[in-house]
């Protein structure tokens, strides 16, 4: 697949290497501009690219940046990017790096206020998994103790295809329903950052609650 990538952080940064080690085209941009990812693009093969382009000719756009950057990102930023490629949003909510965003607050699901400032939908995906281990921890499909990754969106084409890319990057991915219920992946809850198996991914979601921990409220 073409693949775009806007962030380039440990998530992003990982993804890219795993993606293009896969045999994936990725473009990878970030805001500080493609010249400071030179050193990525020469070890992954990723192609360094402005935030504006990114998403051009994609089959799928990850969008993976703290959330007080995705009301700054340029206009029209998934302008170009194929007809039904799935949107990934990796994002969580730090009031502590973020800022107070009253809507997550009040309790809008943090995928749900990325999808209303990009305006498109987004499936939330990545979100819950420690970026080291995208790396060294992905195995094959069967393996006893596989560490499964909660997806969460509205589209279901969209979705399935984010499924089976968990799946090809050595994760079972487990379908979390739609995106108003993808609370119950976001930090603080059962299933963050806890690398548990497709059983006990989904048993963390049945018991997430909905109440922000105060640790992740402003």
């Amino acid at each position: 697949m073409e693949i775009g990538i806007i962030g380039a952080g440990n998530i992003g940064g990982n993804l890219a290497r795993r993606l293009t080690a896969l045999g994936h085209a990725v473009r990878i941009a970030n805001s500080r501009g493609p010249e400071t990812l030179v050193q990525l693009a020469e070890e992954t093969g990723a192609r360094a690219v402005d935030a504006t382009v990114a998403a051009q000719g994609a089959d799928l756009v990850i969008v993976t940046i703290p959330e007080k950057g995705i009301p700054t990102l340029p206009p029209g930023v998934l302008n170009g990017a194929a007809d039904g490629a799935p949107v990934v949003d990796t994002g969580n909510y730090y009031p502590q790096r973020d800022g107070r965003i009253a809507a997550i607050e009040d309790g809008l699901p943090e995928s749900r206020w990325v999808e209303q400032q990009l305006g498109h939908p987004v499936i939330k995906a990545f979100n819950n998994i420690y970026a080291q281990h995208l790396l060294d921890r992905h195995l094959p499909a069967g393996t006893p103790g596989r560490i499964a990754l909660p997806v969460a969106g509205d589209d279901g084409a969209a979705t399935s295809i984010v499924l089976q890319l968990v799946d090809e990057l050595g994760f079972d991915p487990v379908e979390a329903g739609g995106l108003d219920g993808s609370w119950r992946q976001q930090p603080g809850t059962p299933v963050y950052a806890t690398d548990l198996d497709a059983e006990g991914v989904g048993r963390a979601l049945a018991e997430a609650s909905p109440v922000r921990p105060e640790a992740f409220r402003a």
